[in-house]
């Protein structure tokens, strides 16, 4: 990553050079050829004046050549690199004009006319102005500079900070290089090792004002992390409470059998029911089981029709009613006089019903409470208790699967502990949601909302198969 960032900066700092360089020294020897063009006008009217007040044609040979040589040092101190005297004689040029310098016909006329002409070469540039124009012969003042002659010194210096500049370049790649790399490096190694099983590799963690992507990278890394720790000691907790709920039951038909054959059992009726009453209870752990695995697979199917709600729970209500006054406990229902229809399947609500009021049976006290109501566009269905309520930090993972609580329930000895990951998955897939808060009796409110029949949402997952309903 470095390298190609390195050789990234460097590329575009040397094409940006290049193009900078090359459009700058461009519009230099254009000014500096105007320039230049602009000064020797001037200063080859200068010369032809003081060459018509010299009046070379009334002089002799020595007397003339006295005054040109006066002339070329006033030409060294104009820093003109040439200046050349000639003649104009019916418009053609008599003597010898400086090297690379070329009149034509148009200007010869204006010459003749008493005009100053100039013009260039590359990057010679000329100029040329008459004495005395109207004259049969007349002098012409003809002087020549390189117009980028004092570009030599820029261009050195231009080439000086380039250089400079490439390897300001080059080091400033190499320090954001390294900077941005690391850590991506560090992001890398953590990801190793999170693969590697090591789930308490986290990352430095940035800013809270830090909102770039390495930021949020290193955040979700860490939250990755965090999650996958989470849900390894989840499955810990899972299999301890799976063995649990297996070893238990287990253990009490391995017992009664044993007694059963051994003759040893005081009363075979009341030990066959201990027996039946903990195989159905097996039964239920797996049946739990395969339901969570459905659930997962999106392979179940819901036979969703328009019903009163009342009847589920009645029917709900009803089997539970034994389980509850054996634990010593009342349940009250209230569920109104009106029809409260909803769009649902019957058969998975009295199942939402039934992991409710088994929750509710672990945790109470003493009383149960069954609530139905209907607000706005949903029923609300409500299963209260007056235990020991619901931890603040065990609220946002109570219908989460494998999840602990931090209270343990009054009664073990009841249920799986997947009931409510149960109620979420088969609640939400028929369009409706869950939600969990303290009761009015001081312990746990679980409550679900299933859509109503006016406007209802049909089961809002694409995975499931919705069945009709029979005639």
């Amino acid at each position: 990553m470095t390298r190609r960032l390195v050789a990234t900066i460097v590329v575009t700092v040397l094409v940006t050079l290049i193009v900078v360089g090359a459009s700058t020294l461009i519009v230099a020897r254009w000014q500096a050829r105007e320039t230049t063009e602009q000064e020797l006008r001037r200063q080859a009217e200068s010369l032809a004046a003081a060459t018509a007040m010299a009046n070379l044609d009334g002089l002799g040979p020595g007397a003339q050549e006295t005054v040109r040589r006066v002339l070329r040092q006033v030409r060294r101190a104009l820093r003109v690199d040439g200046v050349e005297f000639v003649a104009l004689r019916n418009e053609e040029v008599v003597g010898q004009l400086p090297v690379g310098v070329e009149l034509d016909d148009r200007d010869l006329d204006a010459l003749a006319a008493g005009e100053t002409v100039s013009g260039h070469d590359r990057r010679l540039v000329f100029a040329a102005a008459p004495a005395a124009p109207g004259r049969p012969t007349t002098a012409v003042a003809v002087v020549t500079r390189q117009a980028d002659a004092g570009l030599a010194v820029v261009n050195r210096w231009f080439l000086v900070g380039a250089l400079f500049t490439l390897a300001l370049g080059v080091a400033t790649a190499v320090l954001v290089g390294r900077r941005l790399a690391r850590p991506v490096r560090r992001a890398g190694v953590a990801a190793r090792h999170i693969a590697g099983g090591d789930l308490t590799t986290r990352l430095p963690e940035p800013e809270p004002d830090a909102h770039d992507e390495l930021s949020e990278l290193a955040r979700s890394i860490n939250a990755m992390a965090a999650g996958l720790e989470r849900a390894r000691v989840l499955d810990q907790q899972f299999l301890l409470s799976i063995s649990h709920d297996l070893r238990t039951p287990l253990t009490s038909i391995r017992g009664y059998a044993e007694a059963i054959a051994d003759g040893a059992a005081p009363d075979a009726r009341h030990s066959a029911e201990v027996i039946l009453a903990q195989a159905v209870r097996l039964q239920r752990l797996v049946d739990d089981l395969l339901a969570l695995a459905r659930l997962d697979a999106r392979t179940f199917s819901l036979h969703v029709l328009e019903h009163d709600v009342r009847e589920p729970l009645e029917q709900a209500t009803r089997a539970v009613a034994p389980a509850v006054e054996r634990a010593g406990l009342t349940l009250d229902a209230s569920v109104g006089t009106q029809p409260i229809v909803v769009v649902a399947d019957p058969e998975r609500v009295v199942q939402i019903l039934d992991n409710l009021l088994e929750n509710a049976t672990k945790y109470a006290s003493s009383r149960i409470v069954v609530t139905l109501r209907q607000d706005g566009a949903h029923a609300v269905l409500a299963v209260e208790d007056d235990g020991p309520g619901i931890a603040a930090d065990d609220v946002a993972h109570v219908f989460e699967r494998l999840y602990m609580a931090r209270h343990r329930p009054v009664r073990d000895e009841v249920g799986s502990g997947l009931g409510l990951a149960i109620v979420r998955q088969l609640t939400e897939a028929m369009g409706g949601h869950v939600a969990t808060g303290a009761s009015s009796t001081g312990g746990a409110r679980l409550e679900v909302r299933l859509p109503l029949a006016l406007g209802a949402p049909t089961p809002n997952s694409p995975h499931i198969s919705v069945l009709p309903s029979s005639p």
